[in-house]
């Protein structure tokens, strides 16, 4: 069990969790294990809108300098942009302040290796372990403390980035175009980049204040996304999430378009493109048995991975794939990031609107889900998965749906909250053990 990490960085209540004093060790810790050579080191930190980014972006400043690590601040920015920007800057250590989807009240700390990547947990413990040690005697002299520059064409470079994942002769002319923004950190080059490659925009998320990021607004509450496709009339709506690495679509129609529709999409268009580098596309246990069966039709393979995009990222790395994702809009092609990427994702769903000259709820609709029912059971204390009572609800719930489904039960890795899910055929029977597993967990809980 590691006492920090979980599964996307360290996440929390800002100033209850992510406190000033944590981020100075995580920056102490961080810096200390990515000094490797006698260069002179240096980490970027990006960050998202919320109020207590200023905090924790500080706090890691006087960390990373504290041994000896030249810092370069990014602003707010996209996930993937630091992502990006740890490798075109040549840095040793990439930073994201943010707790992507979650409300204001909460913060995280995303780390990222030289190449762009997010550390393995090997490297995570090891960080964990020098957070809780002694580290003041590794401390740099007075002659070796790091200096701290803010840099100012971070949101040009990622524009130019984004647009070059498109090849040159592709524009977004005639698509009427609303990006929602979730009041987050791609608010500025989201649209500008849509609009640089000759959309017609209508921006909604674009006024942070410190508080409102994901209010309301993002892919996780896409109805303000819905209203204004539809009301505008536009082509489609793209809902970025508050760190811009994941995103939701919305058709003409005012219909959301998830993860799984688009891996389909682009597994289709890329086979037919010849560019996939595996037959196959890698997912996590929660994208539906719809993209499985429908990949299946195409001759291509879904391999499945624990719930996170990290865990998706490795499989793609170790086995060669080059498509991955999750259900939630986390998009990996690795041909362009090494990271989910909303905007790139959703240039490339354009991409192929375009080339098809049809609605994007044609284009989107690539197969029919199977009735998917999820349920969050929240916890205070304990492990109620080991209780005998929910062990044997949940034999018995899986025994009930046999081969016509699955059952996916697991600990949310940012919060206390127990995931049950199931899908199937028979969406009667699928409500039914998702029920009656919930039950069990919830009793176990109290």
């Amino acid at each position: 069990m590691r006492k920090y990490f979980g599964t996307d960085g360290i996440r929390g209540r800002a100033n209850g969790v992510i406190t000033p004093e944590l981020a100075l060790k995580v920056g102490q810790a961080a810096g200390l294990v990515f000094q490797r050579g006698d260069h002179r080191h240096r980490v970027v930190i990006g960050k998202d809108t919320r109020l207590s980014g200023y905090m924790i972006e500080t706090a890691l400043v006087a960390g990373f300098t504290s041994v000896g690590m030249d810092v370069l601040l990014l602003g707010p920015v996209p996930t993937p942009a630091v992502a990006m920007l740890s490798r075109s800057m040549r840095a040793d250590l990439g930073v994201m302040i943010s707790a992507s989807h979650n409300p204001f009240e909460d913060n995280g700390i995303k780390l990222f290796g030289p190449d762009g990547f997010k550390l393995n947990d090997a490297i995570e413990h090891e960080i964990e372990e020098l957070i809780d040690a002694d580290m003041h005697k590794r401390l740099s002299g007075s002659n070796d403390l790091g200096r701290a520059k803010r840099i100012e064409s971070v949101h040009a470079r990622y524009i130019e980035f984004a647009k070059r994942t498109l090849p040159r002769q592709v524009t977004l002319d005639g698509l009427r175009v609303v990006v929602d923004c979730a009041n987050g950190a791609a608010y500025r080059v989201a649209p500008e980049t849509l609009w640089e490659l000759g959309a017609e925009v209508i921006a909604i998320g674009t006024e942070p204040d410190g508080f409102n990021i994901n209010r309301d607004v993002g892919s996780t509450a896409p109805a303000a996304l819905i209203d204004m496709v539809r009301e505008r009339r536009a082509d489609i709506g793209i809902a970025l999430d508050g760190d811009a690495d994941r995103v939701l679509i919305v058709d003409e129609k005012g219909q959301v378009v998830d993860g799984d529709q688009l891996m389909a999409v682009v597994a289709r268009s890329w086979k037919e493109d010849e560019r996939l580098t595996q037959p196959g596309v890698v997912a996590t246990i929660m994208s539906n048995l719809g993209l499985e069966r429908y990949l299946g039709g195409l001759g291509l393979t879904l391999a499945r991975t624990a719930v996170g995009d990290r865990y998706v990222l490795e499989h793609m790395r170790e086995h060669g794939y080059n498509l991955g994702g999750e259900q939630s809009g986390h998009i990996i092609m690795s041909d362009y990031t090494t990271t989910g990427d909303g905007l790139v994702a959703a240039l490339q769903l354009l991409s192929v609107v375009q080339r098809q000259n049809r609605p994007v709820s044609e284009v989107c609709h690539c197969f029919e889900p199977l009735p998917q029912i999820l349920k969050n059971v929240r916890y205070r204390a304990g492990e109620p998965l080991r209780q005998d009572s929910v062990v044997s609800a949940i034999e018995h719930a899986r025994e009930r749906l046999g081969n016509a489904g699955r059952l996916v039960i697991r600990p949310s890795g940012t919060e206390p909250v127990i995931r049950v899910m199931a899908e199937g055929d028979d969406r009667g029977l699928v409500n039914a053990v998702v029920d009656e597993v919930v039950d069990a967990v919830t009793r176990a809980a109290a």
